[in-house]
């Protein structure tokens, strides 16, 4: 067994014990001025949503902008947002019928040329979109006229809605381009439930719900005048804020500290499953170093012998998590664990393989993470008992994603939300396409996935996922170790609802 890491629920304690006088009154201070404060751990490096991917920043985009499509949470059904009507006039071309009376929350209303400019914006190289997955199955978008636009496909892609209804939302032409993006990350504007108010770097991005929102709207009438992201990194204050009343929810907080939580007056506490994945990857592909270990097949496998992760489920994660096996979130479309192999807990077998990979006395390494300091802590203590003598890096997550896409990491503790798109493409496919995330760059099991997702038959589509998932697996070019389930903790005056989608809806709460 790893060591993991338990002291905190002492702290926790005192923490609690401290502060249970001073929620004793009984409302929390920003239900009284219609404010709900939400703090979290990371900020994203640029609030505009297609120019970072982090999960902070995920909650804003859909707080302040819109997609043409919208996915209800409890159907899975498609519905209209800002595209009235769509239909395929061919397989590779979409035609969409635009929303009118919707408005910027500069004023400036909302047409075809929006939809235009946003997407073929984002499929230039000036755009440095951060996540090139989302958007780079389109070939571009045409306008037929005000209220009617055509969006283009590289081919035929059976999860085109999907993206829609997700990570593709709509800029303001007209400002964008007279801003720019760095004025556009300082001042953004979308047609959202809410608008930004300020954007404080280092300290989180305060917003109000914006008047001129249109009725109607599938993500419903926002009850609460004004929303709060603040940034807290430690964990013990953001929890000290909220059980003081400082902040109204919080989210992540560590199994015991959850357990802990529930005794505490005017706090709730909800843990849910999410499409969240913690995996490692590998240097497969040998740009740190040629003789890098991480190189070797056998190594690869080493490691993921190694881990004990229905013990890190058990011990750490907690109930909701699940052990995965394949390089996706099992319940995506597309997504399977049929026939792939598998890597049960023996450290034995792991220290033959290190043995056989000529590594018979182990070898040094860093492991480079951003988040769950105390799960990477439990993987270096595998990794110790059986020899691989592992130094933990603990980076911002921007600083450890440009890291690995410069060849600088060996070995990295990574974890994906997907962008909430149900779809195996958003998770597979930004790891395995020979892109900058790609840390193995093999041309099989690219040409694997890029044929999987541009086929239409599901039966056959799935076929080409296990394919790719299997060779993935049995090279060990990527660790899945588990889903990831949401501790929350808010004010009990607050009405909040969870959804796997680990997306946090504000604009659906509402205070009691």
């Amino acid at each position: 067994m790893a060591p993991f890491a338990y002291g905190k629920s002492m702290m926790v304690a005192a923490v609690a014990a401290l502060a249970l006088p001073m929620v004793s009154t009984g409302a929390f201070a920003n239900k009284a001025n219609d404010t709900l404060v939400y703090a979290s751990d990371s900020e994203p490096e640029n609030i505009s949503p297609y120019h970072n991917n982090l999960r902070e920043g995920v909650i804003v985009a859909h707080l302040v902008w819109e997609t043409l499509i919208h996915r209800n949470p409890k159907t899975g059904a498609y519905e209209p947002e800002l595209a009235t009507a769509w239909k395929w006039v061919d397989p590779v071309t979409l035609e969409l019928t635009l929303r009118q009376g919707v408005t910027f929350q500069d004023g400036s209303p909302f047409t075809a040329d929006d939809v235009v400019f946003t997407f073929n914006y984002v499929l230039t190289p000036e755009a440095k979109v951060v996540t090139k997955q989302n958007v780079e199955w389109m070939a571009g978008a045409d306008k037929i006229d005000d209220h009617t636009v055509r969006v283009r496909l590289k081919g035929p892609f059976p999860a085109a809605l999907e993206y829609l209804s997700g990570p593709t939302p709509i800029y303001p032409a007209a400002y964008f381009k007279k801003v720019g993006l760095d004025g556009f990350s300082k001042a953004p504007i979308g047609t959202g439930p809410y608008r930004v108010t300020a954007v404080e770097n280092g300290k989180g991005v305060k917003m109000e719900k914006f008047k001129g929102y249109w009725k109607g709207s599938p993500l419903g009438d926002p009850s609460i005048g004004k929303i709060e992201f603040r940034v807290i990194p430690d964990g013990e204050t953001r929890m000290a804020e909220l059980m003081t009343g400082g902040v109204d929810w919080i989210w992540r907080v560590p199994k015991d500290q959850a357990d802990q939580l529930k005794a505490v007056p005017n706090v709730a506490v909800l843990s849910a499953e999410t499409m969240r994945v913690g995996f490692l990857q590998f240097d497969a592909a040998g740009r740190t170093a040629a003789d890098t270990p991480m190189k070797n097949e056998k190594v690869r496998q080493a490691i993921a012998y190694a881990i004990d992760r229905q013990a890190m489920v058990k011990n750490l994660a907690g109930e909701g998590a699940r052990v995965m096996h394949s390089a996706c979130f099992i319940d995506q479309i597309g997504c399977t664990d049929d026939g792939v192999p598998r890597y049960d807990y023996n450290p034995d077998k792991a220290r033959k393989l290190l043995a056989e990979a000529g590594y018979p006395n182990g070898f040094d390494t860093d492991l480079y993470a951003y988040r769950e300091r105390d799960y990477a802590e439990a993987v270096v203590g595998y990794l110790r008992a059986v020899g691989i003598r592992a130094n933990l890096r603990f980076l911002k997550y921007a600083a450890m994603r440009e890291a690995a896409r410069a060849g600088k990491v060996p070995l990295e503790y990574q974890t994906w939300g997907s962008y909430s798109v149900n779809d195996a493409s958003a998770f597979t496919g930004v790891w395995f396409k020979e892109n900058e995330d790609d840390m193995s760059r093999d041309p099989k099991v690219k040409a694997l996935l890029e044929k999987a997702d541009t086929t239409t038959d599901i039966a056959a589509r799935k076929d080409l996922y296990k394919q790719a998932l299997s060779m993935i697996a049995e090279k060990g070019y990527l660790l899945p170790l588990f889903s990831y389930p949401s501790n929350y903790a808010f004010s009990s005056d607050l009405s909040f609802t969870a959804q796997a989608d680990e997306l946090p809806r504000f604009y659906t709460a509402h205070w009691k």
